[in-house]
């Protein structure tokens, strides 16, 4: 297939590339810079210059392609992340929209929280909770809105994506706890975050092209849950910091913008993910991959 991937140059984008053109798939990258053009020429896809605010690019891409992957984001700055997750609802339904009467897939990419019943019960892929306080869920609003207007949508949602440079939201805590000189979990530490490695994420994506289940929904989960305390403790191994925990009520003036999350438990299953895409994870585990970085090195 041809396929238009937004975010292709992005940390999971980049991946997604490397394991559509290793499968034999064509990609036509989106990129908003001649360097990352350059990058995707030279890692054997074809560049399409744009943007998430150029919706017309958007369009066009779709029109030159078999099927679309989407999985830019706006991650410059999570205190406008509200505003970026309606930013990324245009780009949904600008992508969607040339897809109307056709079967081609289009994938887009949405949290685990969406799937989530309720505190500390793990998110699952038969569940879409459209009351979820995160404003995420209006990716798989549009993508519900395309598929009520017979647009093959699917979704992937997302943990914790790590290796040893990036890791989710744990970038940002690892930049907190140099910040701080602490690294901090909130309560007893037993809220749990799901997580996957890269390259079994990347794996995911194609299979999930490959398969152009319409309406179907995929958790790109490893672990169902790493506790928060073991988070906070290889973080304050490798910094050479102490490690505290911090009551519900500090969370907010500590963690800042990370206060949102850093007291939920966001663990999910995928089973039903495993079992439909034959897709079993064989990457390192969050914490192997946080106690192999160069804490004081890596920043997001």
């Amino acid at each position: 297939m041809r396929v238009f991937l937004t975010g292709a140059t992005g940390f999971i984008g980049s991946a997604i590339v490397a394991e559509l053109l290793a499968a034999g798939h064509q990609v036509l990258g989106l990129t908003r810079s001649e360097t990352g053009a350059r990058a995707l020429h030279d890692a054997g896809a074809e560049p399409h210059l744009g943007n998430l605010d150029d919706l017309d690019s958007l369009r066009g891409g779709v029109a030159r392609a078999d099927g679309v992957i989407h999985t830019a984001f706006d991650h410059d700055d999570f205190t406008n992340f509200a505003a970026n997750c309606e930013k990324d609802r245009r780009a949904i339904e600008a992508l969607g929209s040339p897809l109307k009467g056709s079967d081609r897939p289009l994938i887009i990419t949405s949290g685990t929280g969406a799937g989530s019943t309720g505190p500390g019960l793990p998110a699952t892929e038969d569940v879409f909770n459209t009351e979820h306080p995160n404003p995420r869920i209006a990716s798989e609003l549009a993508g519900a809105m395309l598929s009520e207007a017979g647009v093959n949508v699917s979704v992937v949602r997302l943990p914790q994506v790590h290796d040893t440079v990036k890791q989710g939201l744990v970038t940002y805590l690892l930049d907190l706890a140099r910040r701080k000189g602490v690294s901090a979990y909130v309560g007893d530490g037993a809220h749990r975050w799901s997580a996957a490695h890269v390259l079994d994420v990347a794996r995911l994506y194609r299979l999930a092209l490959e398969r152009q289940t319409a309406g179907a929904r995929y958790h790109a989960v490893a672990e169902e849950g790493v506790p928060t305390r073991a988070i906070a403790d290889v973080l304050g191994r490798g910094l050479n910091v102490p490690v505290k925990s911090v009551s519900p009520e500090e969370a907010a003036g500590h963690f800042e913008w990370l206060g949102a999350f850093a007291g939920v438990d966001m663990s999910a299953s995928s089973a039903w993910t495993q079992a439909r895409l034959g897709w079993h994870p064989t990457g390192p585990g969050l914490i192997a991959d946080l106690e192999a970085m160069r804490h004081h090195e890596v920043a997001h």
